[in-house]
């Protein structure tokens, strides 16, 4: 391995040669420019949306919608795998040269992406879009190649230790696209293809810093874990991760629901989601940290994190339950609406299984550290097993209506993917050369 080999107490240095701490926890000050970063993220991607249906009416934004989430999928798909690909390969490589020699094969996978989600898109743009014309699918192919962009940005800012620029980062994409939407919706705009390329806009905070696709040389370039397996593995089980996060009200709808049920749906996972997202911002130290850990093969703080994170589950998970509980029901209609409800026990389950998937964001995240995001997918397609299960017998044996049925679902397979994820945490831990 080409680079100087850090002694045991010197620590590890970021892509530039700079030296750090290898078992410093994440600084207070980073983690609240990531919060505070992920936080107005957030809630600005919610003003986005919320001028797009002003401006349009519910049946004009309805491709932007389809565009919108067809973003948070590219997101799980390209832009997380690639940003925490990153941060792992300089940290595990000693400089971002592994990264610079890979990175024109990642550039021909999203080019490839773009294309076959273009393809993909035009070839459903009448029941996707509701048009013939090839505006949308377009603006679907070039999110894909943005999202892989955004990761590229993120990953190297990331690695570099840059956690305000990461946070600063989060808040200029949806600002942008915020801005964009308000100047539109003031001039009396009503073409959806506009507010579309508004989506699009928010990319371009890359451009705030340009140094990120300028990777130096140091480290072991070319050597080490190929990228492809690295990228699919955590891609495709962070996408099966989204399904099960938001697809209830889509379950749900085809189940038989009321259009009612599948609006409060939406906004009861809408509001305990929130949490999640947050979480899924501030994660950006943890890959490196965990990397680290797993670099000095230091099982022993890795079981300690382990055990924290079981604990902080279960602990979590209870506090979820009263919250769910107590203000669940009334915090829906005061946000939604009065006709937006949800029983207690629903609001409950939704708590908690929202509160689960925060848990398996930090154990997937520690799998990406110990390179095996190969079982990423594999976790997930098993736990969707019982989920299924759940969902088609509790009716006939059970007599449990379907908006149950749904919530209930969505906590079962993530409660059997913390299990799954926290097996295989265990054994490639274990696996560790001592």
């Amino acid at each position: 391995m080409t680079g100087t080999t850090d002694s045991p107490g010197a620590g590890a240095r970021d892509g530039r040669g700079v030296r750090h701490n290898a078992f410093s926890m994440p600084k207070l000050r980073d983690t609240s420019a990531l919060a505070v970063g992920s936080a107005t993220s957030g809630l600005l991607a919610y003003v986005f949306f919320a001028i797009v249906t002003r401006a349009l009416g519910s049946e004009g934004a309805a491709p932007v919608s389809v565009l919108w989430a067809y973003w948070s999928f590219a997101g799980a798909a390209l832009t997380f795998p690639i940003q925490h690909w990153i941060a792992r390969s300089v940290v595990a490589h000693e400089g971002e040269g592994s990264v610079r020699a890979a990175m024109p094969g990642v550039l021909r996978l999203s080019l490839l992406a773009a294309v076959v989600t273009f393809v993909a898109s035009w070839l459903g743009r009448d029941l996707l879009f509701g048009s013939g014309d090839a505006w949308f699918p377009l603006l679907v192919g070039a999110v894909t190649l943005a999202s892989a962009a955004m990761g590229v940005v993120r990953g190297v800012l990331t690695a570099r230790r840059r956690f305000r620029a990461v946070g600063l980062g989060l808040v200029c994409e949806n600002l942008l696209r915020s801005a964009a939407a308000l100047v539109l919706m003031a001039a009396g705009v009503r073409s959806p293809l506009a507010y579309g390329l508004c989506l699009l806009l928010g990319y371009a905070s890359v451009a705030v810093f340009p140094s990120t696709f300028r990777l130096s040389r140091q480290g072991t370039a070319g050597a080490g874990d190929s990228p492809w397996a690295f990228l699919a593995g955590a891609g495709g089980g962070q996408v099966i991760g989204q399904v099960v996060l938001t697809g209830g009200p889509v379950v749900l709808a085809l189940a038989g629901g009321s259009p009612a049920q599948v609006t409060s749906l939406f906004a009861g996972l809408a509001l305990f989601r929130a949490p999640y997202t947050l979480a899924l911002g501030l994660v950006s130290q943890l890959t490196g940290w965990f990397s680290r850990l797993v670099v000095r093969r230091d099982a022993g703080s890795l079981r300690r994190v382990r055990h924290r994170v079981v604990a902080l589950t279960v602990g979590g998970a209870l506090g979820a339950a009263v919250v769910g509980a107590l203000l669940g029901p009334v915090l829906l209609p005061l946000i939604f609406g009065a006709d937006v409800t949800l029983p207690t026990g629903s609001t409950v389950v939704l708590a908690v299984a929202s509160t689960v998937a925060m848990a398996n964001l930090v154990v997937t995240l520690m799998l990406l550290a110990l390179g095996r995001t190969g079982v990423l997918i594999r976790a997930w397609l098993v736990a969707l097993v019982p989920g299924v299960a759940w969902f088609v017998l509790a009716q006939p044996v059970a007599g449990v209506p379907v908006l149950e049925r749904t919530c209930a679902a969505f906590l079962v397979v993530e409660c059997a993917a913390f299990v799954l994820l926290v097996r295989e945490e265990v054994r490639g831990t274990a696996a560790l050369p001592g």
